[in-house]
């Protein structure tokens, strides 16, 4: 399990291939690494039949160590129930970072008997990656990185470069820029790209006038006055929202990757006072406990070890303050998406 230890044991890893639908295939397989740190390829594959990356050649999907496929999976069921609390909470608040604390500790004191965490980095990894290859026989193949993956996929590179045909980085994070500070800078190129497709586009720019200035001035009046809504969360019931500034931006984040069509009209909504649409998405969104996938063993795991060291508090309020600097000061406290990560890698 941890190559640096000779009676850590051993793990196995789960694998599938996607056969070509040309037979034989044509050309050298593709691995496609995925991203988190945290999410499975083989229970969530990436194929896409609009784009079929096993067109000529086999599609291989490995899940990571610390994946819910290996035989060491991760879960920390804990941070998913704080997530559904966390949806009456204010965003930057004492009591929710102390809650969500308490819930990583409450994972890591669970698994740590058992498992050696330190076993868990993007270092066993790429090793991992060059024994599945051997493994298979093949002397090349294709690199396909998405997110995190292509952190993992630069780490492999310096290890068997030569056995990589070609490389695709997909919403690259390179292990240089990997840290807090670096995802303010993500977060301005996906909200200014936003902003200037809904006004390249006459339609959105006659209908959402200043999106822009309206959704940076919404994060201000917000994060002074919150609103608190309830919205009736299917399987779940009545569930208190609270909608601040920093709940603000980070609902933006994932919607610009995923629902962009979202952002104008719930923004819209809300500038006129409505905050049930953007409520009722954040409690569908974080309500169910249940559903959550994400193995947040492996990704604290990666995050605790590879990003936060080499960035100081400064450093990322810098860069914070660098990219919107007309956000209030409170929300600029904690990374987009990553609230409170330096206190819980602490417990970690």
């Amino acid at each position: 399990m941890n190559r640096t230890r000779e009676d850590s044991g051993s793990l196995r890893l789960a694998v599938a291939i996607v056969p070509s639908e040309t037979q034989p295939p044509v050309k050298a397989p593709i691995i496609f690494l995925m991203g988190g740190p945290g999410q499975d390829a083989v229970t969530d594959p990436p194929v896409n039949p609009d784009v079929p990356l096993n067109r000529d050649r086999d599609l291989i999907l490995m899940g990571q160590r610390g994946n819910m496929t290996s035989s060491s999976p991760l879960p920390c069921p804990e941070i998913f129930e704080f997530f559904a609390h966390r949806i009456g909470m204010a965003w930057n608040a004492e009591s929710t970072r102390d809650a969500y604390v308490e819930a990583v500790k409450e994972c890591h004191d669970r698994l740590a008997p058992t498992v050696d965490l330190s076993a868990f980095n993007s270092t066993e990894s790429t090793y991992d990656l060059i024994d599945l290859r051997k493994a298979l026989g093949l002397e090349r193949w294709n690199v396909f990185s998405h997110s995190y993956g292509t952190d993992l996929a630069l780490i492999y590179m310096r290890q068997d470069a030569d056995a990589v045909e070609s490389i695709v980085f997909d919403g690259v994070t390179p292990p240089s820029a990997a840290a807090l500070g670096w995802t303010w800078a993500s977060a301005r190129q996906a909200f200014d790209d936003m902003v200037e497709a809904c006004e390249d586009q006459p339609a959105c720019n006659e209908r959402y006038p200043d999106l822009g200035a309206t959704f940076i001035r919404l994060v201000n009046e917000l994060e002074a006055k919150p609103i608190t809504t309830t919205v009736n969360v299917e399987g779940v019931g009545e569930t208190k929202v609270v909608v601040d500034g920093g709940m603000l931006l980070n609902w933006f984040v994932p919607v610009a990757t995923h629902q962009p069509k979202e952002f104008p009209s719930t923004v819209d909504e809300l500038a006129y006072g409505n905050a049930q649409p953007i409520a009722s998405r954040w409690a569908e969104v974080w309500g169910h406990p249940e559903r959550g996938v994400l193995q947040w063993g492996l990704t604290l795991s990666i995050w605790c070890r590879e990003w936060i060291p080499f960035e100081t508090v400064e450093q990322s309020m810098q860069q914070a303050e660098k990219e919107f600097p007309e956000l209030p000061e409170s929300v600029r406290a904690q990374a987009p998406q990553l609230p409170f990560l330096r206190d819980a890698c602490e417990v970690w």
